[in-house]
This record gives C-alpha cells, sequence and structure tokens, in this order.
C-alpha cells in the first residue's frame, strides 16, 4: 500500500495550503482517512480524519481554519488549511485504515513538511 502525500511548504502566517494524499495497491476496503502532524519536539497528534460515510473529526486547535475532504472514487484525501499559524509548523502525515476480512490495517504516509512563518 502506498500513500502518496503532497502539498506542503513554506507560508507566512495567515496563508493557506492544501495538502492532498492518494492511497493506492490495497487489495482490502478502505475506510477512514486522515492527517496526523508532528510539531518539532513533540509528539504526533491528530489533525482531522473523515471516514468513507463523511464522519469527520478535527482537532479543537483547527476547528474553523482547517477543512478536510476527500474523493472516495480515487482514494484521496485533502487537507485545506487556512488562516495558518506558526504553531501549525509540523510534518504533517496522512493515515489510511482499511478493513480485511479479519482486523484493520493502517498505514502511513512520507510526511510533508508545513512551515508557517510569523
Amino acid at each position: 500500500v502506498q500513500l502518496q502525500a503532497s502539498g506542503g511548504g513554506l507560508v507566512q502566517a495567515g496563508g493557506s495550503l492544501r495538502l492532498s494524499c492518494a492511497a493506492s495497491g490495497s487489495i482490502f476496503r478502505l475506510n477512514a482517512m486522515g492527517w496526523y502532524r508532528q510539531p518539532p519536539g513533540k509528539q504526533r497528534e491528530l489533525v482531522a480524519n473523515i471516514t468513507t460515510g463523511g464522519s469527520i473529526n478535527y482537532a479543537d486547535s483547527v476547528k474553523g481554519r482547517f477543512t478536510i475532504s476527500r474523493d472516495n472514487a480515487n482514494d484521496t484525501v485533502y487537507l485545506q488549511m487556512n488562516s495558518l499559524k506558526p504553531e501549525d509548523t509540523a510534518v504533517y502525515y496522512c493515515n489510511a485504515d482499511f478493513f480485511g476480512p479479519l482486523r484493520k490495517y493502517t498505514y502511513w504516509g512520507q510526511g510533508t513538511q508545513v512551515t508557517v512563518s510569523s
């Protein structure tokens, strides 16, 4: 299974970025997709996730600023990030859960750097 993420970069505070992540290669059913981030010196944390049915969770710190969406036909998830703050600086990781016959399989993308300058 491959999760190919793109869209990170350097932006000034108040700016916007859009991340995308496409999943491919699994024979199992794709369920939730989402984004996590790991700020420098901190643990990885959930940013947002979305199920195939459209149920969404956001971290409190990004509510009202970030929007997650997905294209089920192409197994792709997007993260629109607006009103970016320096504290949003982190490596952002795409995540996907697949349901096999006996258990869930979780995969991670390679990470994409988002840097917000003040």
